[in-house]
């Protein structure tokens, strides 16, 4: 096995969330590949499953599977798939996000409660519901990485409800690594800042956000997901082993404006 500290040969897990080329999840397993990985992919429904299928030679021609993560019988069977095939899972990448468009145009005390609770329900809970699946597959420790943004802690005009839902997946996060720590379980946050994916045009004012991060990033330009991809290598990889429970800007520096 390469001893490099980068390196992923060998490796096996999950990348969760395609839907096409500009995802997140996609700059993920591509990077992952690269290092070495061998994963399963999701996508959420049959439909995306078209767009996806082009993508998969870009990845190493991985398992395709449909999850839809508010399915839990579609959840257990990609897991139970992942012991078939390995008997191990080495990390698990969630790119998952949603919230209604009505509650998500909208200010965050007039959301609906059922809006609210679809929001928190695949953006955040369904992370907690896979990494309780992987726990048991994780026999010598490995690494649960989920993405979040920047209004999670400050107040970003537009992001709306995804805010505190986004903070909910991050106090998560820090929490799961406090309990999946002691089995060698890492278990971080990456925070991308804004990036063209089918998910974040959804917003309210997108080009207008973008414009801003780009003009006041200290490196002027967005993050791409190849970024977040050798993002999640290195914190997947043997260079990661000693990191958890962490929030991971790679915004280009955005987050460190006033």
């Amino acid at each position: 096995m390469n001893s490099h500290p980068f390196s992923m040969q060998g490796k096996v897990g999950i990348v969760a969330g395609l839907a096409n080329e500009d995802s997140i999840a996609y700059g993920c397993a591509k990077a992952l590949h690269a290092a070495g990985a061998e994963m399963l992919v999701t996508c959420a429904s049959s439909k995306a499953k078209r767009f996806v299928t082009p993508l998969l030679s870009d990845m190493g021609d991985p398992e395709l599977v449909v999850c839809d993560v508010q399915q839990d019988e579609q959840l257990s069977a990609l897991f139970e798939r992942a012991d078939q095939r390995w008997g191990r899972v080495d990390f698990v990448i969630h790119c998952i996000a949603f919230a209604p468009l009505d509650d998500l145009h909208g200010r965050v005390v007039d959301c609906s409660r059922d809006g609210f609770l679809q929001a928190m329900d695949i953006s955040c809970h369904s992370f907690m519901r896979m990494n309780k699946l992987a726990e048991p597959l994780m026999k010598d420790g490995g690494s649960l990485i989920s993405m979040t943004y920047h209004g999670a802690d400050k107040v970003v005009d537009s992001y709306n409800l995804m805010g505190p839902v986004k903070a909910a997946l991050e106090a998560a996060t820090r929490y799961m690594a406090a309990e999946l720590g002691p089995k060698g379980i890492r278990v971080h946050a990456i925070s991308p800042g804004v990036i063209r994916t089918r998910a974040a045009s959804g917003l309210k004012e997108f080009e207008a956000l973008t414009r801003d991060t780009e003009d006041r990033a200290p490196l002027k330009r967005l993050a791409t997901i190849e970024d977040v991809g050798n993002a999640v290598v290195y914190l997947a990889a043997r260079s990661g082993a000693a990191l958890s429970g962490m929030t991971h800007y790679v915004d280009a520096g955005y987050h460190i404006r006033a």
